[in-house]
């Protein structure tokens, strides 16, 4: 009866190690990129200082670190509202535990067509365009260096942004999930002396994040007419719809089983066009 006991006492308490290492790594992946990194990497510091105190008993350090922990929770909640409210979003859709296949499939096929229309209509108007779809690399630094929308994606959304009279024309438009979090966002340009001296700022910033981050970049130029696009710093320029459209969901798909959101999305936009 006692190694009965003293099993299941063993398999609970691996259950509950497993459970709390399981959260613990989708809350990291939620902050990756954000500034809420810096902000743990901040409060580690201030642990290992409150252990230090309590070791060696240094009791107006031990006081004042306890009273920055009190005080730090409700700093915490108001400086990191929009991280927080993102966390709790994706908690709410079941993004937290994992998103099915066919969610992130849909998210996918939306993404492609959003992105698609907006570069294509950009393109036949003449106007230059950078727009930028973060994948597993954090993308919050060059967010931060534009303007914050989070706003929901959509092609009419994209289109006037990067319209000539609009303040955020310049730059570069991030977008994580359906969202775009921020416009007019300044991108490192590639320093690789073998890209072309005619490519321009855009096409420059557009290979230059993708040589840093695994980020997909979609480029209308506005002297050409041309879109293209820049992954892992390599630029395929000159593409059709149907080839932007097949690349970018090649990038975007979940890992398997992806093809009916495409297909979908496909004969959508036939019944939009015999309309």
């Amino acid at each position: 009866m006692r190694s009965l006991d003293g099993n299941l006492g063993y398999l609970s308490d691996v259950i509950d190690i497993l459970i709390v290492s399981y959260i613990i790594y989708h809350l990291l992946k939620l902050l990756r990129g954000t500034r809420a990194v810096q902000l743990l990497k901040g409060l580690t510091v201030l642990v290992v200082i409150w252990l230090v105190s309590n070791v060696f008993d240094l009791a107006t350090l031990r006081w004042l670190i306890e009273n920055l922990f009190s005080v730090g929770v409700i700093a915490v909640i108001i400086i990191f509202q929009p991280e927080l409210r993102r966390a709790l979003e994706q908690l709410g859709r079941g993004g937290f535990f994992g998103r099915s296949r066919q969610v992130e499939d849909q998210m996918a096929a939306q993404v492609v067509g959003e992105v698609t229309k907006a570069a294509l209509q950009l393109a036949r108007n003449r106007i230059g365009a950078l727009i930028v779809i973060e994948r597993q690399t954090g993308l919050s630094d060059y967010a931060e260096t534009g303007t914050l929308l989070e706003a929901r994606l959509s092609s009419e959304l994209l289109v006037n942004i990067f319209q000539p009279n609009s303040s955020l024309h310049d730059g570069a438009v991030l977008i994580r999930g359906s969202t775009i979090v921020s416009a007019g966002c300044y991108l490192p340009l590639t320093e690789n002396p073998f890209v072309s001296k005619e490519l321009g700022t855009r096409h420059r910033a557009g290979i230059g994040l993708s040589e840093l981050s695994d980020a997909v970049a979609v480029i209308v130029s506005e002297e050409t007419s041309q879109i293209s696009l820049a992954i892992h710093g390599i630029l395929e320029r000159n593409l059709s719809e149907e080839i932007l459209v097949s690349r970018l969901y090649e990038e975007l798909k979940p890992p398997e089983k992806t093809g009916p959101a495409l297909f979908r999305m496909w004969r959508d936009r036939g019944r939009e066009g015999s309309q």
